[in-house]
């Protein structure tokens, strides 16, 4: 089993999640006997060991003794709800289940489901098939039965179909497993906003109430004086040490050296950083969100403070956009163990010379460095708004490739997920004057189709760069979610049968 890490609950610190758990559940009934009962659970058994032991699987899979009545199966449901390990559930039916021993405990179920159709023996054993074996081994049975009441009881879920040692049907199972894992992360999260949204701005509003009960985690709002409290608490010696590891970790710019003019503006973010990322660890937030109306008390806005705490797998949204700061921490809690990173991401400008268009996204400060390309720039530079000294801020490149861009979007009387699958392209050029960390991308399918069907399901322009979440993953989380999730790729070039899916998503989620 590949172990990946998440921010402990308790301190925001990383720790292992060797202790949460994917449960392995299969049903049969009494029907068969003991002895075929005997063999289903070593079957059963020996298909939960080999997921849990495959280094593509990211937790543990735990193999539950198989359910065969009402009573057994509503139990287990009702020990993963209260199970704090426990993740989400995978279910088979190795032979028939009747489905209504299911109903009473799929009606409490509160963790993801993935169903998992699958049969123990990949192939027909032709010569010796009877019908002691074919009694054994009808899955292609009893997983319709099941099949049929989530969809008669309309339980969403995950339905993988395949043998269980394909590759891709496990890379299937690590997908959802990632969602499932993203989805248990946020139930009972804290995000905090320092200040409120950027004046008059619409798309980073949003119903917070109605957030925290369709994706069980809450904003809250602490004036920027509480985060300045905390940051004067910072004692030289902190700062001294960070400073430190700047110097080691990055290039920094000769006059923030310790002989240079604006050393002291390193130092302040360091100060910056430290006291913010106590004031997190202090109220259990996993991520946040700033605005540069709201600097009362900050000598800067907090640049490269933000871009290390991302890094660290905080959530942030920019402008009190908490809505790309709880999508961030979902996607980097999915991506633990992958290559590639995630980050906070904005549609800058746009370069339209024919067949070579291309989006440049950036940020004023706020672009994660676990998506450059090399060791970062430390540098400081003017920034034109917020009315406050240079900050100090992380500037590079960024690495060609697959990626995408995820938005999560408040449409009033529901949710929205967009995605849209992009080609990152390495920059041919330096761009000397402009001092932020950039992307540029090719959005799929094209540039016109692609951005055309951006703005048709009212996008943001705040998103989340991820070079490691697949659309797969997303969708799974969206579902878990119960959300809709709209995808741009290679696909989208017809804007008549996109505009009608979106007006068909509008009509089904009323």
């Amino acid at each position: 089993m590949a172990l990946i890490r998440i921010m402990d609950k308790k301190n925001n610190n990383m720790r292992n999640l060797k202790d949460l758990e994917i449960w392995f559940i299969t049903g049969s009934q009494h029907l068969y006997g003991p002895e075929i009962l005997k063999t289903v659970e070593e079957n059963a058994l020996t298909i939960a060991n080999s997921l849990s032991n495959d280094e593509n699987i990211p937790l543990k899979i735990l193999f539950k003794p198989i359910v065969k009545t009402t009573e057994e199966i509503f139990n287990l449901m009702l020990d993963a709800n209260y199970s704090t390990q426990c993740v989400g559930i995978i279910t088979w039916m190795h032979t028939f289940s009747p489905a209504k021993m299911w109903i009473n405990g799929l009606k409490i179920l509160h963790k993801p489901l993935c169903h998992l159709h699958t049969q123990f023996n990949r192939d027909i054993p032709w010569g010796t098939i009877d019908m002691d074996f074919m009694n054994l081994n009808q899955s292609a049975h009893g997983d319709r039965e099941f099949g049929f009441i989530l969809t008669r009881m309309g339980i969403k879920r995950k339905i993988i179909t395949g043998h269980w040692r394909d590759s891709s049907v496990v890379l299937q199972i690590n997908h959802w497993i990632r969602a499932a894992l993203a989805w248990h992360d946020w139930q009972g999260a804290k995000f905090v906003r320092f200040g409120d949204n950027m004046r008059q701005v619409a798309v980073t509003e949003g119903d917070k109430v109605e957030a925290q009960i369709k994706f069980g985690f809450q904003v809250n709002t602490h004036g920027v004086g509480d985060l300045v409290t905390e940051i004067e608490k910072v004692k030289n010696a902190e700062i001294d040490d960070l400073c430190e590891v700047y110097g080691k970790e990055y290039y920094l710019n000769t006059s923030l050296l310790k002989e240079g003019i604006h050393h002291k503006s390193l130092r302040e973010a360091a100060k910056i950083e430290l006291g913010l990322n106590n004031f997190l660890a202090k109220e259990n937030y996993k991520g946040f969100t700033t605005t540069f109306e709201d600097l009362h008390g900050l000598t800067q806005l907090p640049g490269i403070a933000v871009q290390r705490l991302m890094q660290k797998g905080f959530g942030f949204g920019a402008e009190g956009d908490w809505k790309t700061a709880a999508l961030l921490r979902a996607m980097k809690t999915m991506s633990f163990g992958l290559a590639g990173g995630n980050s906070f991401m904005e549609d800058y400008t746009y370069h339209f010379e024919p067949n070579n268009e291309l989006v440049l996204g950036a940020h004023m400060l706020e672009i994660c460095p676990s998506i450059a390309i090399k060791k970062p720039s430390c540098e400081i530079h003017p920034l034109g708004i917020g009315g406050k000294a240079d900050p100090v801020r992380l500037v590079f490149n960024v690495q060609g490739g697959k990626a995408l861009n995820a938005s999560l979007i408040d449409l009033g009387h529901r949710f929205r997920l967009l995605v849209n699958e992009v080609k990152a392209v390495e920059p041919k050029f330096n761009l000397p004057k402009l001092p932020v960390a950039r992307v540029l991308w090719k959005p799929l399918p094209d540039m016109k189709n692609a951005i055309t069907a951006w703005l048709l399901a009212g996008g943001a322009h705040h998103t989340v760069y991820s070079q490691s979440v697949t659309s797969e993953i997303l969708f799974d989380f969206a579902e878990i979610a119960g959300i809709e999730l709209v995808l741009i790729n290679d696909e989208t070039k017809n804007m008549t049968h996109f505009n009608n899916e979106l007006r068909q998503n509008e009509v089904s989620r009323k």
